[in-house]
């Protein structure tokens, strides 16, 4: 073995482990219960033994003392099954052993042992009283044979004291102990959950960005192929190739800024985080899809108007997924030919950001094929940012969607930043 220590320093703490994780578990939890406390009962009458012989020499126990001694020793094995029966099925042989003035010392390991038991096991009030009842027991009986050995065993009460705060002490770092353990777990299961909502949260917006981009742009492209097939088809004669050119433009333009977004949603998954290496869309984006949606045959009046100061980065996307969400909507149930008039302006009287988009088609129909994503889309889009959003029919024909969100004041943005988005797009 090395003199440093090198390996017997490894060796002192695995044995302080198994100490400690000896002392730690509770003993009614403990492995192999029986044949461990079998193996203490004996131990426990082989002290037993020894002291009977070389405490007090003129009071060796005769025949029945022996017999007395061996039987005190035996409900030991049965000791963690029922702490209290244990004790009190020693206490009359105890008391008896004692009355035929045997050697007075030779029970305490056993007693020790039992008392111990009890405190560790039970309440303190339950052991106070037990230990009160045990001593008064032993010094009563004692003291009537002998007042000499009753003074003796009084004065030497204080180790039975000590035994039983013992193990009440042990009782209380046990509790601790468990307490600790699952307060760690608690808060593993804790960080287990926030893991998995955050988890969930964040699949959540990935679906809702991989919808608001797929949806939008399949859909232009939807309409601008068939405007392509029908302008092939009802005259060939008559033939525009211009027009035919100019649709399949558009369909490349939109799949371009389709794949652009798409890029940018899977470098976020690749990363694992939620930054990606481009801007997030926002107010200044806005004509793209009005082009984009007047690609389709739609008529789209656009005003928008910015608050003074730099407006949040989410605040911005959340505006401009909503407008997406509602062109696409518009085209997809109206068709070609819609009116849609676009209206991003301050709310009057409050730091908030009103979002506006009306047609004049009748909007989704209700019981229509397939779930509506955009619509609860849209509304988490506005829930994300403190927001509200209103949708449904207009009383006088069409449909609106109506978003209102919440900004921070901030100071007025400096003069070489991005001018606002303001006035008409036909």
């Amino acid at each position: 073995m090395p003199e440093d220590g090198s390996v017997s320093a490894p060796r002192s703490t695995r044995r302080s482990e198994r100490v400690l994780a000896v002392v730690n578990r509770d003993p009614m939890d403990a492995p192999h219960k029986l044949r461990t406390d079998a193996l203490i009962a004996g131990g426990a009458g082989a002290l037993s033994v020894v002291l009977a012989l070389v405490t007090d020499d003129g009071r060796v126990p005769d025949a029945l003392g022996w017999v007395l001694l061996v039987v005190s020793v035996l409900p030991l094995v049965w000791r963690r099954s029922n702490p209290v029966l244990v004790l009190l099925a020693m206490i009359p042989v105890l008391m008896t052993y004692h009355g035929l003035d045997n050697a007075h010392s030779a029970p305490m390991p056993q007693t020790f042992i039992a008392l111990y038991t009890v405190a560790v096991t039970g309440r303190p009030l339950r052991t106070i009283l037990t230990g009160a009842v045990v001593l008064g027991a032993m010094v009563s009986v004692v003291s009537s044979i002998d007042a000499h050995q009753g003074l003796e065993l009084l004065r030497i009460s204080g180790w039975v004291i000590a035994v039983l705060f013992c193990g009440v002490d042990v009782r209380f770092y046990r509790q601790y102990v468990a307490s600790m353990v699952e307060r760690a777990e608690r808060a593993e299961r804790t960080r287990e959950e926030e893991a998995a909502r955050r988890v969930a949260e964040e699949r959540l917006r990935i679906a809702r960005d991989l919808h608001d981009l797929l949806a939008h742009s399949i859909t232009v492209i939807g309409v601008q192929t068939s405007v392509a097939s029908h302008i092939l088809t009802v005259d060939p004669d008559r033939l525009d190739r211009e027009a035919v050119a100019r649709s399949l433009d558009d369909i490349a333009e939109t799949c371009r800024e389709a794949r652009a977004e798409l890029r940018t949603t899977l470098q976020v998954l690749r990363a694992g985080s939620g930054e990606s290496d481009g801007p997030l869309p926002d107010l200044a984006a806005l004509p793209g899809l009005v082009r984009a949606a007047e690609a389709a045959g739609a008529q789209v009046d656009l005003s928008v108007r910015t608050p003074p100061g730099r407006l949040a980065p989410a605040t911005g996307a959340a505006a401009y997924r909503i407008v997406q969400e509602s062109l696409t909507n518009a085209v997809r149930h109206a068709g070609p030919g819609v009116r849609i008039t676009v209206a991003v302006a301050p709310e009057p009287g409050s730091p908030a950001l009103r979002v506006t988009v009306t047609d004049d088609g009748a909007g989704p129909q209700e019981g229509g094929a397939g779930p509506r994503f955009g619509i609860v889309g849209m509304r988490e889009r506005a829930r994300s940012t403190g927001g509200t959003l209103s949708v449904g029919p207009r009383p006088g024909g069409g449909f609106q969607v109506a978003a209102v969100l919440p900004f921070q004041e901030s100071a007025p943005a400096p003069a070489e930043g991005a001018p606002a988005v303001r006035g008409t797009a036909l």
